[in-house]
């Protein structure tokens, strides 16, 4: 199927104007419950094990019974995108955020809650995004909290990259907190027992007088009680601060 006819077919889904099952449903069987179980494989076993005959082994119907429902693979994902991008929403209020800062934590926090529960969102190409209607909602609450009477006053490409900018960070983030995981996972060597064996290489690298500034450093220095996401937010929004300063002060 051409890429155009993929994409009008996902948006015919998300956005409930295509064609639904005109023969032969099976009882029970809805876009809803293969949207559920798909993300279901994900999360416990990753992107490579979904697949059309996957998921419908785990609904225990015929593979040709959901192409009543969905065309394909692609268009699967894009609905589980979707679906995945509204869970945030379900649990946040629909008021504005109190101000900009407030709406850049909770896009930050919400961005990295879905990392860390759907892994298999950073296998995903999001470059070219179906933009369903729970995608275009949370981007919309985070307009709200951007450009109301509290937010940052910028100009609505600087408000994009803005948005981009905090994803980004977060995006890099759960891509360390992930790569970690899948090390343990695909070795069965623990970090702690990882780094204990390089003790005795780093031991003598420091003492070479050679690295001087590696061996100043602290014990904690790489300890794990550093939150590294929250010292990472709280500079970007001191500098995003910065811009919204310099541009109140040239407005006034």
């Amino acid at each position: 199927m051409a890429m155009k006819e993929t994409t009008t077919s996902s948006l015919d889904l998300l956005w409930g104007t295509g064609e639904r099952p005109s023969r032969g449903p099976k009882p029970g069987l809805t876009l809803d419950r293969i949207v559920t179980t798909a993300i279901g494989v994900a999360d416990a076993e990753g992107l490579d094990a979904l697949s059309m005959r996957r998921v419908s082994a785990e609904l225990g119907v015929g593979t040709m019974s959901l192409y009543r429902y969905v065309p394909g693979k692609t268009e699967l994902l894009d609905l589980m995108l979707d679906r995945v991008r509204g869970e945030s929403l379900a649990d946040e209020s629909e008021e504005t955020p109190a101000d900009w800062r407030a709406a850049v934590e909770a896009l930050a926090r919400g961005h990295l809650a879905l990392y860390r529960a759907h892994p298999w969102l950073m296998k995903v190409n999001e470059a070219r995004s179906v933009l369903g209607p729970n995608t275009l909602r949370g981007l919309e609450l985070c307009l709200a909290g951007l450009t109301g009477p509290q937010g940052m006053g910028l100009s609505d490409p600087q408000t994009i990259s803005v948005i981009v900018t905090v994803q980004s960070f977060v995006t890099g983030i759960a891509r360390m907190e992930l790569q970690t995981s899948e090390a343990v996972q695909e070795t069965g060597v623990s970090d702690e027992d990882f780094w204990t064996a390089q003790t005795p290489f780093l031991e003598r690298a420091m003492a070479s007088g050679e690295f001087p500034r590696m061996a100043g450093l602290a014990e904690d220095t790489f300890s794990r009680e550093f939150d590294q996401f929250a010292f990472g937010l709280e500079r970007l929004l001191d500098g995003f601060e910065v811009l919204v300063s310099r541009r109140g002060a040239a407005g006034a």
